[in-house]
């Protein structure tokens, strides 16, 4: 069994077939849980788990760069297309977010947390990193309300995010998603009680090796970021799927030498108890 625990097929890159993509998950052996960037995409991904019995779980959140109004676009040069779209200048409705995430359904607030990376030319970005750091903290408190983990977005702000959580503790920790920090950071995370998340990037070449050798299993999770990231050896510019986790798990079980199996069972386990799920009588 293989966990992709941070996945997008709650967006519109799915639109026409997003059933078909998570059965198609399900059937390769893969649950997962789909993650919101926003209200309408935290509302869809609830929607999603509940047309599956089992299997398939929601996180809710606001990503930082919809706090803004205006576009973000994202490029990538293991992509073949770049992806653009509006933003709203949304905010955390704090009790719009907390009757989703008291679904049971839900099993983490996210995604959220700090984007440094994604500022424009005419960005008030002291404006803006102060906006992030609040929502960040209104997310935690949500977090906390509802006693469910975070999932946490982060891009040239580790430093910051570490400082925040640590005056502001999560009760049940989280997940650090599409981690691309050294292992030293890292290091601090775990201390923390926070998982690293692993996807597609980690196969982009040998740079990550270092960190998947030195980061002991028991803290890894495996993830897509689906529909971006696609996971080599798949062909460039595919659109990626959860299925495709099992990719992320070839190349961490290629560098600490274990079988793939080992992979798959360990951060299966470890995504359980992060969210506190029994998937023990689920057949995916």
């Amino acid at each position: 069994m293989y966990f992709d625990t941070h996945a997008h097929v709650n967006f519109s890159a799915y639109k026409d077939d997003g059933e078909k993509v998570l059965k198609r998950a399900l059937d390769g052996g893969v649950f997962v849980v789909n993650v919101g960037s926003q209200y309408s995409t935290s509302k869809r991904a609830v929607e999603y788990a509940h047309k599956f019995e089992a299997g398939v779980w929601a996180a809710v959140g606001i990503h930082p760069v919809h706090l803004k109004v205006g576009k973000f676009v994202h490029r990538d040069e293991n992509e073949l297309e770049e992806t653009e779209f509006a933003t709203k200048g949304e905010g955390l409705d704090y009790e719009k977010f907390l009757e989703l995430a008291k679904d049971e359904k839900v099993v983490a607030i996210g995604e959220v947390g700090l984007d440094y990376h994604h500022f424009e030319e005419g960005d008030d970005v002291a404006a803006l990193i102060k906006k992030q750091r609040e929502v960040l903290i209104e997310a935690i408190r949500l977090a906390n309300e509802v006693r469910k983990p975070v999932m946490l977005h982060c891009w040239d702000a580790y430093d910051d995010l570490l400082e925040i959580l640590e005056k502001h503790p999560v009760v049940k920790k989280g997940v650090v998603h599409s981690f691309i920090g050294s292992h030293k950071t890292a290091k601090k995370f775990i201390e923390l009680g926070y998982k690293i998340g692993l996807n597609g990037i980690a196969t982009y070449g040998e740079s990550y090796d270092k960190l998947i050798r030195e980061v002991d299993l028991r803290y890894i999770l495996l993830e897509t970021d689906c529909p971006y990231l696609t996971p080599r050896p798949l062909e460039k510019g595919l659109r990626n799927e959860p299925l495709f986790v099992k990719n992320v798990a070839q190349k961490i079980a290629d560098v600490k030498g274990v079988s793939v199996e080992e992979i798959g069972r360990i951060t299966s386990e470890n995504a359980r108890k992060i969210f506190d799920i029994d998937t023990s009588r689920f057949q995916a």
